[in-house]
């Protein structure tokens, strides 16, 4: 395919990977595909260092990153400011829920610190450090810079066309299309409510179509939510859109960054195994249900935190609950989760990233092959 958009990325097949796994980005860059690394709540060096191993391991092929710089935050923290900071606003009241639910699943709450827990280090989310983290990905060949949750920093706007490099956004709504398009951004993502992480409540059927409109070909417009096969983005680029935004699809494969509990909970998970919950970031978001997000809309549960303040007491714990799920812990399993969308219930396997951008290409071509025998026939 040599589309607009496949000559703006440098890519032969419109098929974008989100994917928090480097080795996923890679994967799939090599592939045929296009892998975006997401980068949200990584510091500014670990993000070098992640960008410096994609660069070394793509062979020259074309990737991209996504920026999670929220525009509309509750909590801010001052120049300067600290990931302490932020953790010192942490009420007791939830430390303590946290604690408890942990206890109640035979998870130690005190042992094992998290690997990017430094108290030192820059908050996420903040102004000041998605400058700094843009100060990184602007230093490595990247081919696409995005943001999700509102319009991209005006930094962000500015640097992409210095350098040439189309910036993209996600949207949930056509009102939020239409803001994008007039802040100048290059690409929508028309994200359904199917999608896992952070989402709307629209289908990506319905969104699609309207986010189209409201573009008026001014931009080229990406579906994403649920879309788990080549058929599907056939279906998808038979509505007008010049390609696919991925995710959850990558969580099941060899190379990712997701546990073999979690990978087994997707293979046994159905559709209707999903929920949006605060549970997990402070902001409604996708994953699959478990013990973690029913004790957060439980009765007596002390109601998420905002943005950043729930992610900062969810991670840690979370982490200390997959370390004893793989130990054996039973108890720990049912708290297991992750951001997924409701396309897990066609997850069957846990292929390798090149045999799914295989499977895809090999089923765009078969829908498209379906499609002109049906012109054909009606002929």
């Amino acid at each position: 395919m040599r589309t607009p958009l496949c000559r703006m990325l440098g890519v032969d097949f419109p098929l974008l990977a989100f994917s928090h796994c480097r080795d996923v980005v890679a994967a799939v860059s090599k592939a045929g595909g296009f892998g975006v690394f997401g980068a949200a709540g990584y510091a500014p060096e670990q993000l070098e260092t992640e960008l410096g191993w994609i660069d070394a391991h793509v062979d020259g092929r074309p990737y991209g990153v996504d920026l999670l710089v929220p525009e509309n935050l509750l909590v801010r923290t001052d120049p300067g400011a600290t990931l302490a900071d932020l953790v010192a606003r942490i009420p007791d009241t939830h430390r303590a829920f946290v604690h408890d639910l942990l206890r109640r699943h035979d998870v130690d709450p005190t042992q094992g610190a998290q690997a990017r827990e430094d108290p030192n280090r820059p908050p996420p989310y903040q102004t000041e450090t998605a400058d700094r983290l843009m100060d990184v990905a602007f230093r490595h060949p990247i081919r696409l810079i995005a943001n999700a949750l509102g319009v991209p920093p005006s930094s962000m706007l500015e640097r992409a066309r210095r350098f040439g490099i189309p910036c993209a956004a996600l949207v949930g709504a056509r009102e939020h299309a239409v803001r994008q398009v007039a802040a100048g951004v290059d690409i929508l993502i028309a994200q359904g409510g199917e999608a896992g992480g952070h989402c709307g409540e629209v289908s990506t059927l319905v969104l699609v179509p309207e986010v189209l409109r409201a573009a008026q070909g001014k931009v080229p417009v990406l579906a994403a939510g649920g879309i788990m096969t080549g058929r599907q983005m056939a279906a998808c680029m038979a509505m007008g859109a010049a390609g696919v935004w991925t995710g959850s699809v990558w969580l099941a494969t060899t190379e990712a960054e997701t546990s073999p509990v979690f990978r087994d909970k997707m293979v046994a998970a159905r559709s209707r195994d999903t929920v949006r919950s605060r549970g997990r970031t402070g902001k409604p978001a996708r994953q699959l249900r478990s013990a973690w997000t029913d004790a957060w809309e439980a009765p007596d549960s002390p109601r998420p935190l905002p943005m950043p303040l729930q992610g900062l007491i969810s991670e840690p714990a979370m982490a200390r609950v997959n370390r004893a799920a793989e130990a054996g812990n039973a108890d720990a399993v049912a708290l297991v989760s992750y951001f997924v969308g409701q396309g897990v219930g066609l997850v069957d396997s846990i292929p390798s990233c090149r045999q799914v951008v295989a499977g895809f290409m090999t089923e765009f071509a078969e829908a498209l092959d379906d499609m002109r025998t049906l012109s054909e026939t009606g002929d």
